[in-house]
C-alpha cells in the first residue's frame, strides 16, 4: 500500500491543538487522497534543520519501494543566507530527491505556498527566486512538480482581498481560546484554508500517480453521439 510522506514546515505540519483554527495542508490531505499520510512537517523548518533536528532520517527510515515522498520548503530558507535559492536550498532538496529514489519511493517537488500580501488587487510575490529554483530543479531531476505559489497566487486573487482572508488565520479577540487578543496573519491557514490547499495538492497527487484517468470519456450530458 502506498504511503505518503511528507516534508515542510509550519504551512504543511500537523495543526496543533492549542493553535486550533491554525493548521497546516498536510493535516488535511489523507482524507482527500485516499491514502495513508505521515506527516513529518513542523514549524520553522528548514531543509537543512529538517535534517539536523532528525525529522528527514525519520521520514527516510519509514519510507518503502512504491512510497512518495512529497517535499514543500523555502518560506523559512530565505532568511538564510547559507540556504541560497541555487546554493544550500537546492542541494540539500536534491539530496532528499535522491535519497527517496534510493528507497525505492518517487520524490514530488512543491513550490512554497505564497503569502496572502496584496498590492491592490494583485497578491505581492515573496519568495523571490526560491519557487524558480524548485521548478528548474524538478526539471533538471524529472521530479514530478506541484507549483503552490501559482496556485495559491490566482486562488487569492480569484477571491479577491476580502473573501481570501477567510482561508488565512485572520481570528477576531476572543474568537477561539488559542488566540485571546484574536490574530491577523497572512502566512498560516485557517482549517478552511487548509482544507482548500489539502484538496488540490491531493488532486494534483493523484493525477501524478494517473489514478483518475481511467473511466470511459463522456460528452456534455443529455447529448448523445
Amino acid at each position: 500500500m502506498t504511503v505518503y510522506h511528507l516534508a515542510g514546515d509550519s504551512t504543511v505540519a500537523p495543526g496543533k491543538p492549542p493553535e486550533h483554527p491554525m493548521a497546516g495542508w498536510g493535516t488535511f490531505l489523507a482524507e482527500r487522497l485516499g491514502f495513508e499520510v505521515r506527516n513529518h512537517a513542523f514549524g520553522g523548518a528548514t531543509t537543512r534543520s529538517f535534517a539536523e533536528e532528525g525529522s528527514w532520517q525519520r521520514l527516510i527510515d519509514g519510507v518503502t519501494p512504491g512510497d512518495v515522498v512529497v517535499i514543500q520548503f523555502g518560506h523559512n530558507d530565505q532568511k538564510e543566507h547559507e540556504l541560497d535559492s541555487r546554493g544550500g536550498f537546492t542541494q540539500r532538496l536534491t539530496e532528499m530527491i535522491d535519497e527517496s529514489r534510493e528507497r525505492g519511493a518517487a520524490a514530488v517537488l512543491c513550490t512554497p505556498v505564497e503569502r496572502r500580501w496584496f498590492d491592490g488587487e494583485r497578491v505581492d510575490p515573496t519568495h523571490g527566486d526560491y519557487p524558480n529554483a524548485v521548478r528548474e530543479l524538478a526539471r533538471r531531476t524529472a521530479a514530478p512538480l506541484i507549483d503552490l505559489t501559482a496556485f495559491t497566487t490566482w486562488l487569492y486573487e480569484d477571491l479577491g482581498d476580502e473573501s481570501s482572508r477567510a482561508l488565512l488565520s485572520h481570528y477576531a479577540p476572543g474568537e477561539y481560546v488559542g488566540w485571546p487578543e484574536g490574530l491577523a496573519d497572512d502566512t498560516h491557514f485557517s482549517v478552511t484554508g487548509a482544507r482548500r490547499i489539502a484538496a488540490f495538492v491531493a488532486l494534483a497527487l493523484r493525477g501524478i500517480a494517473g489514478l483518475d484517468g481511467d473511466r470511459p470519456a463522456k460528452g456534455r450530458r443529455g447529448i448523445v453521439p
